[in-house]
């Protein structure tokens, strides 16, 4: 019988490994973490070229977001030549109001621009993509680059502008969210954790966390990509298309996909989603971040 022969992988191409329990700030005591995708070659002698980065936030309802739940899918990404970081934010039921898991996320951004060179980043190509409450965190830091509101004392020398933005079934009229799923259990909780217990406030602050209402003429936004399914029955369809006309109206570069029968999150996903969301992100210019 003969015996094959193949070549060897030197430069280690196509190999990914995950960096996880990566500590990037540690707001009110409590550490943050992040994990990364990357290139086996990125921590060998090695060199490699500097690849552009997704900062990836995970859909928790504001609470704790699960790092490893989109890994799987992820990893197809890092293979494509991204850099990949899934992040946590500080959790709404742990008495953390808005916006503190806006602050965090934009410190994680901070964070990875500081260690570009540790992990082969080009701080130039940032995009961030969320799902659900993290797309609502991600349009969110898309609309409101370097705003003093939402900035923490970490890393102050470096910018949390990104230059696209990905945003999956993502709450962007946040009183319409709540109303619409009002009659869930825990949501009058967990409005108390995001708000505050004056419910008299609680219009003003969700106006803020709503990225519908802070898109302003004039101002210049990264590229923004909206998907929603028609179906969902946890952020309602229709906030999509009133986010794409707000920054359409607004000389804002957007792009919106309806993806038809789907509800929130499982049956959303599929080739044709992934391959919509890495082709922008392929066509995404570097940006003027200094």
């Amino acid at each position: 019988m003969a015996i094959h022969e193949l070549q060897n992988n030197p430069q280690l191409k196509g190999q990914i490994q995950l960096l996880d329990n990566i500590t990037y700030a540690a707001a009110d005591g409590e550490p943050q973490k992040m994990a990364i995708l990357l290139p086996w070659a990125t921590t060998t002698a090695i060199k490699t070229a500097k690849r552009p980065l997704i900062v990836f936030v995970q859909g928790s309802s504001w609470r704790l977001p699960r790092l490893g739940r989109q890994i799987p899918q992820l990893v197809d990404f890092a293979r494509a030549g991204y850099i990949v970081a899934t992040v946590q934010h500080r959790n709404a039921l742990d008495g953390h109001h808005f916006p503190a898991f806006l602050m965090d996320v934009k410190t994680a951004i901070r964070y990875l621009r500081a260690n570009a060179d540790k992990y082969d980043i080009d701080p130039q190509r940032v995009a961030l993509w969320g799902t659900s409450s993290g797309a609502n965190a991600s349009l969110l830091a898309g609309l409101t680059p370097d705003d003093p509101r939402y900035r923490t004392d970490d890393y102050v020398n470096e910018s949390d502008r990104v230059n696209a933005v990905v945003s999956c079934f993502g709450p962007t009229d946040v009183a319409d969210t709540f109303d619409f799923t009002g009659k869930k259990p825990g949501s009058d909780i967990l409005q108390y954790c995001l708000f505050g217990l004056d419910k008299q406030q609680w219009q003003q602050k969700k106006a803020a966390m709503s990225p519908v209402k802070q898109v302003q003429p004039g101002k210049e936004y990264p590229p923004f990509l909206l998907l929603h399914g028609d179906a969902d029955k946890t952020v309602p369809y229709h906030e999509m298309e009133e986010m794409y006309h707000a920054l359409e109206d607004n000389g804002a570069s957007v792009e919106a996909y309806r993806v038809h029968g789907a509800n929130h999150e499982a049956d959303f996903w599929s080739p044709a989603v992934y391959d919509v969301i890495r082709e922008f992100l392929n066509g995404i210019e570097k940006p003027n971040v200094k």
